[in-house]
């Protein structure tokens, strides 16, 4: 591993050390790093996973009216920090350990004169997944508070060192084997109030310091998600020896649970959350179709009980069990995201439908913006390169906020270091790869670009861009085309039932023999983009041009039909037949996902223009929700403007539109519930009418300037952007 580009950066240095819980003090770290297809040598201890720390130090201040107080701290695996018992910061975003991330807040209105009490409880989940940079015996806290003068002078008040005191919260109790949701994404919190700390427990223990740990920090900090309560309505049904509580938050939202019951030592209350309803409207499916069981059990202490749920959910839904004698006192959400303001981008339009498909978009991005982009906010929580390619676009157009895209594009560019074609998930420690998206890093480099200016960046970018080249170069046969990538997915869509019939075998995780047309458009669009990207910094390379050349040639010549004037699946033969002994369609077969991307990048053949045109018009929306971004945007490419409207306002099946008709409030993976077996409800990849309604329509660009206005005779639609475009 050589994490060289980025830690010849500066970096940030703190003051305070890495403590630890006693339990992990010496412990060497475990290395998750590895190709997804090879296999790790890793074991890790069972009795270390699931835990959560809490770690605490009492200290006085007299502050100052003229400054302000900050804390910077960084934690592993995630953090709540709290002072004098009010909740100050979440976080980190995951990360690296050699490029580890850490989070600045105002602390100001929080301190009091006097004697304060800093806690910050600790989680360490252990499990190898996409959500978490976990399961690597890497856990602990740092922390600095700060007093900053209205000058900038900066004066340490507090730091983490061995006088802090800790203690294993065992009120979170550990979750029985399999009951854990998602692709082991996330432990279900049963909470046993009876068994919290107390002042007087002997088991507290002083911190320990952790010689091992080896974190080099970003140089700057990275935004702490925003986080506020939302009450939700409540109906209230009673049943032998248990009431119901049934509670709507109006929508889907991304957060924990915050519940205050009074009740006995031992009594149990049962709390089911959910994306739907069940069969009974006063119940709630909380055996949800994205494969998350939102099931958990609360046992009460004598008195007053407080419940503060610690890792979020996504859910509308939720649906708690009392028992007769105990009472709910209060209950909310404690909704949280990546800093949003929905008064920043607003839409305004005569068209009805449209105004609802923008709004459903911009909540998808609000609440499955984190402090990475999740592809959902239930089952993975990864940040998924491909979805990364639609998301961001829809996320700086409503927010004018770039930092969580350029956080983004260091993850990627770090993967390529144990990861030569780069991941397709990036931080986290499953390392899943996708070759189809290694091939957008590109077009997500040159988006920042465009909206940043940063060419220092830019060129940042390109060393990655380059390692991704002399990877899938290893694939190429003597034309240039690339054939059998097999180390990582060639998956073209999702769901796969959305393929149109993609006519070439594309198991895992392997495929089958030949060259397929996606791989390749996507491969060319590649260089296409590096080309610009190339030319941007001044460094252009004359043989990249002829390269471009040679395998546009090159993908005409096998994937073209002239007769029809469009472009096939797989490799065209002299002679095609169907294969009766196989599932796939025959060699000839042309679906319209290979007919999206050459025009899209741009290298079409221009004598089939209109035949292409008619072909992207007659299959219209029969893919998934993630190629009909790239489908609407080669369609404006070819002027139809009109139809790519039709396309976002569409009522039919597959439209953003059936989606509201089913219910929804935040954008589904696919266009319908039933369309995937474990369909997310809270999916940013669908939110691509954003990007393409102020881009293609409306005609602004990232960097601020405007071309012409395309929208349809009778439509009018005018938007207010965030303040970074309106300069």
């Amino acid at each position: 591993m050589n994490p060289k580009p980025f830690t010849n950066f500066p970096r940030h240095r703190f003051s305070g050390t890495w403590i630890t819980h006693p339990m992990f003090s010496g412990l060497a770290p475990l290395n998750v790093f590895h190709r997804e297809n090879e296999p790790l040598d890793y074991s890790h201890p069972e009795d270390k996973k699931n835990l959560h720390f809490l770690f605490r130090k009492k200290f006085s201040v007299t502050p100052d009216k003229r400054c302000r107080y900050l804390i910077d701290f960084s934690a592993d695996d995630y953090a709540r920090i709290k002072i004098n018992g009010r909740t100050a910061a979440l976080g980190p975003a995951q990360g690296y350990y050699f490029y580890y991330r850490w989070n600045r807040v105002d602390v100001t209105e929080l301190l009091r004169t006097g004697e304060n009490m800093i806690e910050a409880e600790v989680y360490y989940q252990g499990l190898i997944n996409r959500a978490y940079q976990s399961g690597n015996l890497r856990s602990g806290l740092v922390l600095d508070l700060l007093e900053e003068s209205p000058e900038g002078e900066q004066r340490l008040l507090l730091k983490t060192d061995d006088t802090f005191e800790t203690i294993l919260l065992r009120s979170r109790l550990k979750a029985a084997p399999g009951r854990i949701w998602g692709y082991d994404t996330q432990y279900p919190e049963d909470y046993d109030s009876r068994l919290e700390p107390t002042d007087s427990d002997a088991v507290w223990e002083p911190a320990c310091i952790n010689p091992n740990a080896d974190y080099i920090f970003a140089s700057s900090p990275s935004p702490s998600v925003q986080f506020y309560e939302r009450r939700p309505e409540i109906k209230k049904r009673q049943f032998p020896g248990q009431t119901i509580l049934f509670c709507d938050f109006g929508e889907e939202i991304t957060g924990t649970l915050k519940l205050k019951a009074r009740g006995t030592a031992g009594q149990t209350v049962t709390i089911l959350c959910g994306e739907e309803l069940g069969r009974e409207p006063w119940k709630v499916r909380f055996d949800m179709r994205c494969n998350c069981r939102y099931e958990e059990y609360w046992t009460l202490k004598d008195g007053e009980n407080l419940l503060e749920q610690f890792d979020y959910k996504g859910f509308r839904y939720c649906s708690l069990l009392v028992p007769e004698h105990a009472k709910i006192l209060e209950i909310s959400a404690v909704v949280r995201h990546y800093p949003f303001h929905a008064e920043d981008c607003v839409l305004k339009t005569n068209d009805p439908v449209l105004s609802q498909v923008f709004d459903l978009c911009k909540r998808t991005v609000q609440y499955g913006c984190q402090e990475t982009y999740v592809d959902c906010p239930t089952r993975e929580k990864g940040q998924y390169l491909g979805d990364l390619t639609i998301t961001s676009a829809s996320h700086l157009w409503l927010t004018g906020d770039g930092r969580l895209l350029r956080k983004a594009l260091e993850d990627f560019c770090l993967s390529v270091f144990f990861c030569p074609g780069m991941t397709a998930v990036a931080p986290g420690s499953l390392m899943q790869e996708i070759a189809d998206y290694s091939l957008q890093f590109p077009i997500v480099a040159l988006r920042y670009y465009e909206f940043s200016g940063d060419r220092d960046f830019l060129a940042l970018c390109l060393k990655a861009c380059r390692n991704i080249r002399s990877y899938f170069r290893r694939y190429r046969r003597p034309d240039g085309l690339l054939e059998q990538v097999s180390e990582k997915w060639n998956m073209v869509d999702w769901p796969e039932n959305l393929r149109d019939g993609y006519g070439f075998p594309l198991t895992r995780p392997a495929i089958g023999p030949g060259v397929h047309n996606v791989i390749n458009a996507f491969y060319i669009g590649f260089l296409i983009k590096m080309d610009e990207i190339e030319q941007i910094l001044g460094c252009t390379r004359p043989q990249r041009k002829q390269e471009i050349r040679r395998l546009t040639d090159a993908f005409q010549n096998a994937f073209l039909d002239r007769k029809r004037g469009i472009y096939v699946d797989a490799e065209l033969s002299p002679a095609p037949q169907a294969d009766s002994a196989s599932k796939n369609p025959a060699p000839g077969h042309a679906s319209l996902h290979s007919n999206i991307l050459p025009v899209y990048f741009g290298f079409y053949d221009r004598s089939c223009t209109e035949t292409l045109t008619d072909f992207l018009l007659e299959k219209g929306m029969c893919s998934g929700v993630y190629m009909t971004w790239f489908q609407m945007k080669a369609l404006c490419r070819l002027g139809q403007y009109d139809a790519v409207y039709h396309m976002i306002t569409s009522t039919g099946e597959n439209s953003w539109y059936n989606m509201i008709r089913e219910g929804a409030t935040t954008c589904f993976e696919a266009w319908g519930k039933n369309q995937k077996w474990n369909t997310s409800l809270c999916h940013p990849w669908a939110t691509g009418p954003i990007s393409v309604l102020i881009e293609d329509f409306l005609g602004w660009r990232l960097d601020g300037t405007r071309g012409l206005c395309h929208l349809p005779d009778g439509i009018n639609a005018e938007i207010r952007l965030p303040e970074h475009f309106r300069r």
